[in-house]
């Protein structure tokens, strides 16, 4: 029986880069980073979610074949692939502190009828929700 998502792909034009955005500008923690034959195996995580982890998959690496890789590297490349929405208690706190560290934002902290969101991209163009739910609405009951 599935009890959740362990591991999620974020593709990357270089892996060590991508893993420095997500440790020094948002605090996320190395989970691995193994050498497996020709590739390079890298994970990261939020401290408070050990559970989950966002596997940096270069677009260059083993398994995709050249015509797969070359479409999602122009997809990457265009910033049009959403990665996921990252959970916060604080949006407009953690909006100023990673805008301060260099974040790109694409949209201002806002009101939404779930709570309050921040939308911004990586180092490589992949964009994500930065998400404070509203104390009002419980996702379980209300979506579960």
């Amino acid at each position: 029986m599935i009890k959740g998502l362990g591991i999620t792909t974020v593709w990357t034009t270089d892996q060590q880069r991508t893993k420095a955005f997500f440790t020094e500008k948002l605090d996320f923690e190395v989970r691995s980073d193994l050498a497996m034959g020709d590739m390079r195996w890298v994970t990261v995580g939020a401290k408070d979610q050990p559970g989950v982890e966002l596997a940096l998959m270069s677009l260059d690496g083993p398994g995709l074949d050249p015509e797969s890789a070359e479409a999602l590297k122009k997809l990457v490349a265009k910033g049009v692939l959403g990665a996921g929405a990252f959970r916060t208690d604080d949006c407009r706190g953690d909006y100023e502190t990673f805008r301060a560290r260099g974040v790109e934002f694409l949209q201002e902290p806002q009101e939404r009828p779930y709570g309050i969101e921040a939308i911004f991209r990586d180092d490589n163009g992949n964009w994500y929700s930065l998400t404070e739910r509203s104390e009002e609405l419980d996702f379980s009951k209300d979506f579960g």
